[in-house]
């Protein structure tokens, strides 16, 4: 069989030889032969294909581990994986982004003008017990800075989401600069986070969902680990800013249920993150969000979200002028649609409240 030398090989795969030389000590990319006497590395043609995929991932920012995992694949399983990797890459360049975004705000902001307009919440809370179950688990709270949703699930989920929303409560007492909120907020979850495990003792299966926003003023921080949702609807137009921690949708993530599929999966409500939170990778997303005069926040538990389709949520959104009555709209399309599940609503409006102090 005809070898190629290394120097060959790495002009036809557009890999260096010094990278060859590397994949070859990881056992990433073995040549075909190695001289004996020389130590010189020979490859075959057929190894062409394997060395391009590997640089593509390369040039993807996939780690070494990673791609030695992917190379063991058949294309079906590989391509999985690759699209599961791609959806985290995705994920956390949204969080940089957003990251990035405020730090530019935050250092470029002039002193505002004094035309410039002050933003405040207008905001409804309530929670039904639906029509199955026999007792509402879920905690809906709307105060002046602070908007939640919790579903507790367990023997003691009841008192789970009480636990996590009462522990963020004393954000509402006090004005929040959007510089700090969310190291403010990240220390308020760990405090939910303890009075959830206070709560839940020694025994298994307690916990809750746990989504949250923090009004400072002109933006709004968010917290959220599980399958509650928050949604902003912006000139008419509804969007999903949470993205849920579920089986189900970690399947959706790397490809391998379609939307129509997961709907009847017989797992879609079996959570991969909630409270109290253990170990690495169970944090809470944290994240913020600048506000516009006219935005509508939606924060609901999955006894909405699971039952009502979202083009129902957008209009009913969209129709109701006031947010109590949005949120009491919604509630009766989730009974209307069985009512299988507790479900709870706090929508909250982004409203001007005139004129900055001493505008003229």
């Amino acid at each position: 069989m005809e070898m190629l030398t290394i120097g060959a090989f790495s002009k036809a795969c557009r890999l260096s030889p010094k990278a060859l030389r590397l994949y070859d000590e990881l056992e990433l990319l073995r040549p075909a032969r190695v001289d004996p006497e020389t130590g010189y590395r020979y490859y075959a043609p057929g190894q062409l294909e394997q060395a391009r995929l590997v640089a593509w991932l390369r040039r993807l920012g996939m780690p070494l581990a990673e791609i030695r995992e992917v190379r063991a694949l058949g294309p079906q399983a590989a391509a999985r994986e690759i699209r599961a990797f791609w959806s985290r890459v995705e994920a956390e360049t949204a969080s940089r982004r957003d990251l990035a975004a405020f730090l530019v705000d935050h250092l470029t902001r002039s002193t505002p003008s004094r035309e410039t307009t002050m933003l405040e919440l207008r905001y409804a809370a309530l929670s039904d017990t639906g029509l199955v179950r026999p007792v509402n688990q879920d905690t809906a709270y709307a105060g002046t800075r602070v908007l939640a949703v919790a579903d507790g699930f367990g023997s003691g989920g009841a008192p789970a989401s009480v636990a996590a929303v009462e522990a963020l409560k004393f954000l509402d007492d006090e004005p929040l600069p959007a510089g700090s909120v969310l190291n403010l907020l990240e220390d308020a979850v760990q405090g939910a986070t303890a009075a959830v495990r206070e709560v839940a003792g020694p025994t298994d299966g307690i916990g809750t969902t746990l989504t949250a926003m923090v009004w400072t003023g002109s933006q709004l921080a968010l917290v959220h680990i599980g399958d509650s949702r928050a949604y902003l609807l912006r000139d008419g137009e509804l969007f999903r800013i949470t993205h849920d921690h579920t089986m189900v949708q970690s399947l959706l993530d790397e490809g391998r249920l379609t939307p129509e599929e997961a709907t009847a999966h017989p797992q879609r409500a079996l959570l991969l993150k909630a409270l109290p939170s253990e170990g690495p990778g169970t944090a809470p997303d944290l994240r913020l969000h600048d506000a516009r005069a006219g935005d509508r926040y939606l924060l609901c538990s999955d006894g909405l979200s699971a039952v009502v389709p979202e083009a129902t949520v957008t209009e009913l959104l969209s129709s109701a002028p006031e947010p109590a009555e949005a949120a009491r709209t919604l509630i009766t399309a989730a009974n209307d649609c069985g009512g299988p599940d507790n479900v709870s609503c706090v929508v909250a409006d982004v409203v001007g409240a005139g004129p900055a102090e001493g505008a003229s």
